[in-house]
């Protein structure tokens, strides 16, 4: 399973890139206007250009297909290996449609239920971003839905990868990486909490005591 960031702040986009371990980058309308971006196309070509070989997904804001194409016909331009997503809706499915048959590659988010990944792939999504956090807050198992559409999407053969999105916790990280998703994006202090374990570090700890105590002998 790969893991993305979900962020649009660029002093953590740049220090996960650091890690090795991230192969992508996720934003959303809320994500930018939380960091006060202004020129949202400079911003992105730099994510771009700190992940320059993974996807890095910018979210469509128009409500009929034909106001997200012209911005997904955009943000297509701006880099290479920008995803344009498109928020599940009936007139988001028809612009993944065009986006599809122009070889112009998407993330479908906001998907809360198998049906609405069938549509998305039938469309021809690239992507499919399934809410984990948010279906838990409404009391449904989200990590049970991604399971489900992940075997949807195994059993008929569909070409679109799950993406485990509204991850809360490390925990649902590996819960994630259990049902199969192919990729899981992640907050940055959660990426850093996947790197913590007490017995790791008391054991780093102990180790470095005892070197200390045979080196003084």
């Amino acid at each position: 399973m790969e893991l993305y960031i979900d962020s649009a702040d660029l002093t953590e986009i740049e220090e996960a890139s650091k890690l090795g371990v991230i192969s992508g980058v996720t934003t959303n309308p809320s994500l930018l206007a939380k960091k006060g971006h202004g020129n949202v196309q400079s911003v992105i070509q730099k994510i771009c250009s700190l992940i320059p070989e993974g996807p890095v997904s910018m979210e469509c804001l128009g409500t009929t297909a034909e106001e997200m194409i012209e911005e997904g016909k955009q943000f297509a331009t701006w880099a290479p290996n920008v995803y344009v997503k498109v928020p599940f809706c009936i007139e988001g499915i028809k612009a993944v449609k065009w986006f599809s048959a122009n070889a112009i590659k998407t993330n479908v988010t906001l998907v809360f239920s198998v049906n609405q990944a069938l549509l998305a792939a039938n469309a021809g999504a690239t992507f499919i971003s399934a809410f984990v956090g948010r279906l838990d807050d409404i009391g449904q198992d989200g990590i049970a839905v991604v399971k489900d559409i992940v075997d949807f999407i195994d059993c008929h053969g569909f070409s679109s990868q799950v993406l485990a999105a509204s991850i809360r916790h490390p925990l649902h990280v590996a819960q994630a990486a259990a049902v199969s998703a192919h990729i899981a994006t992640v907050p940055y202090k959660i990426i850093q909490q996947l790197y913590h374990h007490p017995l790791t570090v008391s054991g780093i700890q102990q180790f470095n005591s005892d070197w200390q105590t045979f080196t003084k002998q």
